[in-house]
């Protein structure tokens, strides 16, 4: 067991540390003020580093590296924004490793390229009007028809929704309830009878695209199932490894809160001198960095051991679950170092509270996190109907 980075990680994590600080920081409040995506352009700048497609194989234009090194960038990324971490998780822990893993040499081959460069970049489409954390509770469906299936159904809150250019959709492949019948199918954007939703405008993470998919008797062509009927187990196995990118996520505000909250307590002076002096400020910084810590430790180890081919819903889970809740406690006590200029909009803090505060929510709620701990502390699992 090392606790150490590599030379070669610790170059990476420096690269894209200074990417995040001299390219993506500028641009940060331009996203939160008027909404804007991740242009095309800036994509390619992403591809140059090599952070698009960072565990995807050399073969398809990936770097072939592992998750661990894929939570690093996302880490640094999200310390400024979340936004801007957003290609990388997309790319590297998203719905892209399940063609991967999953999909035909054709499929790979099809879709892993475009990714890796940012020319296409697939989102997950799981959510749905009555179907979130009951999520076998799915109703999208696809009947083959000839060359083709014909989905119909709507899907709901789908992150990058209306700007990716791929959705893996889980579907309804047959008549069986529960998990037995949903598989999954790659359903791209001009594809006839899909459609978009309004973007929604959530409390935070203002820039990243959202809105439902609604497919009526959208024709998709069979080549694109990647997971038949029968393979939601599957789809789960991909999910683990996307729920460290979902706890790396909340791992980077909080971090990123903690290191303004530290910069900002040695400038701000009252009573003639620096508030870090102060004791209460002290014990505010020390239970902050002690949660980012445990947070960092708790994520590394889940993404080492799915690097190792070892995803697990336990540790993927309890890192979600822990990090996810750290990110809303340390952004509150920054916000709290920094007084009322935490709460103005002209410091990052309020919107880093703001930020952290959809993570919980998205990839499976923190309380279905601690119904999947329990199921795999006790070795069983239990039924919420």
């Amino acid at each position: 067991m090392d606790f150490q980075l590599n030379e070669e990680q610790r170059m990476f994590k420096n690269m894209v540390h200074d990417f995040a600080d001299q390219r993506m920081a500028a641009i940060v409040q331009e996203w939160e003020e008027k909404g804007a995506f991740l242009e095309k352009n800036i994509l390619s700048q992403y591809a140059e580093l090599g952070l698009l497609g960072i565990t995807l194989p050399e073969q398809y234009g990936g770097a072939g590296l592992t998750a661990f090194e894929a939570v690093l960038a996302i880490e640094e990324l999200a310390r400024v924004s979340p936004i801007a971490a957003l290609p990388v998780f997309e790319t590297s822990v998203g719905p892209i490793r399940v063609v991967e893993m999953f999909g035909t040499e054709e499929q790979k081959e099809r879709f892993i390229p475009p990714a890796c460069t940012g020319e296409k970049l697939m989102a997950v489409a799981m959510t749905e009007p009555e179907a979130g954390s009951a999520l076998t509770d799915l109703t999208t469906r696809a009947v083959l028809k000839g060359d083709h299936y014909v989905v119909n159904g709507q899907k709901r809150f789908i992150s990058g929704g209306g700007h990716s250019d791929a959705y893996m959709v889980y579907v309804r492949l047959s008549e069986q309830k529960g998990a037995k019948g949903i598989g999954g199918i790659i359903i791209e954007k001009d594809s006839p009878g899909f459609t978009f939703g309004k973007q929604e405008v959530f409390m935070g993470l203002h820039g990243m695209p959202s809105c439902d998919l609604i497919f009526e008797d959208c024709l998709v062509p069979k080549e694109n199932l990647v997971i038949s009927e029968g393979g939601f187990a599957f789809l789960m196995q991909a999910f683990d490894v996307e729920r460290c990118g979902n706890a790396t996520m909340s791992l980077g505000i909080a971090w990123g809160a903690l290191e303004a909250a530290k910069k900002y307590s040695q400038e701000r002076r009252a009573f003639g001198k620096p508030i870090c002096e102060f004791q209460a400020v002290q014990l505010l910084l020390a239970d902050m960095a002690m949660k980012v810590e445990a947070a960092r430790l708790l994520i590394y180890r889940a993404a080492v051991n799915a690097g190792l081919g070892l995803p697990s819903i336990y540790e993927s889970s309890v890192a979600k679950c822990f990090a996810n809740e750290i990110g809303k406690e340390v952004t509150d006590m920054a916000l709290q170092v920094f007084g009322g200029y935490g709460y103005s909009k002209e410091y990052p803090i309020e919107r880093m509270l703001r930020d952290s505060r959809g993570w919980p929510v998205a990839g499976g709620t923190v309380q279905m996190q601690r119904v999947n701990i329990a199921g795999a502390m006790l070795g069983r699992r239990f039924n919420q109907r």
